[in-house]
């Protein structure tokens, strides 16, 4: 054997890349968003269709020089991505959404002359693009950081308040500010509203949910169908359902004068509460029903043993263990109950689907924004509240 043969021979380890697919490709489709989709446009009236504008003419070169760094920084960061380097990224993805309200301001100000005060500022397409796809970050590193959903709450809150405290102070140029500022009365009265159908609906069906799981769990025949009835109007579309209703109600208040004096007629709250409460009832009767059966059986004999009555066992063991799962199916009925309650503005229950409707009629997309986006933030807000309040109420939870 030669002595080279009898050196030991190096051995090249390849370095594995784990690369983050998903920010990198999301961080690609947000500069190619920016890039080559308007972010603005600019209409001389409410009338006239309004003219759209490049990212650097809406902010300038070093406004699209920091967008860019932005979000290469995001997708650089994910090439080898660490537990820091997602920290880093979710540091870069709040500071986007923070910077993007200056970047209207920005832009009402280089585009929209003095001279023009019914000039409207529109938000374009590549605008909504990365906002959309800003949230999708977050969600990744909220799930590669295992952060718990009450940090989560906080953040959104924080970005929220940051956009309305612009909003309300520096962006009056804004086509969506200005319808707001033409009906912010009956906005607020909208939204109240819209608030106190959910809150009845959702309110309404956890009581009902509850005593019918209750009733399923002693009487077993009753689960095949009320579970087979629910699953029934599930299947029935919202206007179709406010349509079936429209007859019945009406023969009632025409002939029962005392319904007719509390309210009752075909049209209006009643029939959008009766199908907002028949939509709710089944997820929370299905997730109280298993959040009550999948207590431990062992959990529930030691409490027995301990000398707990049935009743005892039930409000003091069973429940606070069920409780976590129960509102799992309060977020998930409240979410559903906060979309559900735009279709009825349709049937003159009002909320702020009456803004949508009417913005789809006189063809105003900013108005349709101006109804569609607090029920976008109400649905996120409570998703991730209750959420929230679930993980807390786990055994372990934080």
């Amino acid at each position: 054997m030669s002595l080279i043969d009898a050196l030991p021979s190096p051995k090249f380890h390849a370095q594995r890349w784990h690369s983050n697919t998903v920010l990198l490709c999301l961080s690609a489709f947000m500069l190619a968003a920016s890039w080559l989709l308007s972010p603005v446009s600019v209409a001389p009236n409410r009338i006239v269709a309004g003219e759209s504008y490049g990212l650097v003419a809406a902010i300038g070169w070093p406004g699209g020089l920091l967008v860019t760094l932005l979000f290469l920084a995001i997708g650089g960061l994910a090439i080898a991505p660490s537990r820091t380097h997602y920290y880093a990224q979710l540091g870069i993805v709040t500071l986007a959404l923070l910077l993007m309200p200056f970047g209207l301001m920005v832009a009402g100000h280089w585009l929209i002359a003095a001279d023009l005060p019914q000039a409207r500022l529109g938000i374009g397409a590549a605008y909504w693009t990365v906002l959309f796809l800003l949230m999708l970050c977050l969600v990744e590193l909220r799930l590669r950081l295992g952060l718990s959903r009450l940090w989560t709450t906080l953040l959104l809150g924080i970005v929220v308040g940051a956009w309305l405290v612009c909003a309300s102070q520096w962006l009056e140029n804004l086509a969506l500010v200005q319808e707001f500022q033409a009906r912010d009365q009956q906005f607020y009265r909208a939204l109240v509203q819209h608030i106190a159908l959910v809150s009845t609906a959702v309110s309404v069906s956890v009581v009902a949910g509850l005593i019918l799981a209750m009733l399923m769990r002693r009487y077993r025949r009753l689960q095949k169908v009320s579970f087979a009835l629910l699953n029934f109007l599930q299947t029935i579309p919202s206007l179709a359902l406010f349509g079936l209703l429209l007859a019945p109600l009406a023969w009632l208040a025409a002939n029962v004068p005392l319904l007719a004096e509390m309210g009752v007629s075909g049209i209006g709250t009643t029939p959008a509460l009766i199908a907002l409460i028949a939509y709710s009832l089944l997820p929370m009767v299905r997730n109280t029903y298993i959040a009550l059966e999948e207590v431990s059986p062992d959990t529930l004999e030691a409490a027995k043993a301990m000398g707990m009555r049935a009743s005892q066992r039930f409000w003091q063991v069973r429940f606070p263990l069920a409780l976590p799962i129960l509102l799992e199916g309060v977020r998930i009925t409240t979410v559903q109950a906060i979309g559900l309650t735009a279709v009825a503005a349709l049937i003159g229950a009002g909320g702020l689907g009456t803004f949508i409707f009417q913005g789809l009629g006189q063809a105003a997309m900013d108005m349709v924004l101006l109804g569609a986006l607090p029920i976008l933030v109400l649905a996120l807000i409570v998703d991730a509240s209750l959420g929230a309040l679930a993980d807390v109420l786990r055994p372990g939870g934080h």
